[in-house]
């Protein structure tokens, strides 16, 4: 029923996660909406996230220069390296501004039912970084899943024999949570994560 570059607009929409088909229609009205000045830079936006944007030839997260705004930051404490599955975990890291080592993105987490294994998610350009860097401390900032575990005992297996303190985000119960309605994973982890009261 709608006009042919109306409706591919509404598809194209609908690329996006999360998006549906109600959400894509109103995108696509509010595009319509918009006067041309915004339309231009709506869509020069679009064109330059994609042709600018690429993997920092250090620690692997999205940046538009050779080097990330991290890694260029001479000021960052060298010795501590938190270990993440994708960019976006840096971006909600950097914004919260409470850590001020470097990082290192993976390409994912393994998951040998989804068919990601070791050799999928980077771990080379990792070792490699562990090994040629005089990190003391190695963070895994996973998801608190099954694949996030899995991943961070395999890279640890592996560093063993390195003299490198290798730490993970503490996870467990959220404050204000009510008891009942918290997963078993989640109250195990809290459990085995208790500390002493100061």
């Amino acid at each position: 029923m709608y006009p042919d570059s109306l409706k591919n607009l509404i598809e194209a929409f609908k690329y996006l996660p999360g998006i549906g088909e109600k959400t894509a229609e109103r995108f696509a009205f509010a595009i319509l909406d918009l006067d041309d000045e915004q339309i231009e830079l709506f869509s020069e936006s679009l064109t330059d996230v994609k042709s600018s944007i690429h993997k920092c030839s250090i620690c692997n997260t999205l940046t538009d220069q050779d080097k990330c705004f991290v890694c260029s930051d001479t000021s960052r404490d060298n010795h501590v390296l938190c270990v993440v599955e994708d960019s976006k975990s840096v971006f909600i890291f950097e914004k919260l501004g409470i850590f001020h080592g470097k990082y290192h993105v993976l390409d994912g987490l393994i998951s040998p039912l989804d068919g990601i294994n070791p050799e999928d998610i980077g771990l080379s350009q990792l070792l490699d970084r562990i090994h040629n860097e005089n990190f003391t401390e190695i963070i895994f900032a996973f998801k608190s899943n099954i694949e996030g575990e899995t991943t961070a005992l395999y890279i640890k297996r592996i560093l063993d024999d390195l003299s490198i303190k290798i730490t993970r985000l503490a996870s467990g119960v959220p404050i204000g949570a009510d008891m009942e309605y918290i997963d078993s994973l989640t109250l195990e982890r809290a459990l085995s994560d208790r500390k002493d009261i100061e």
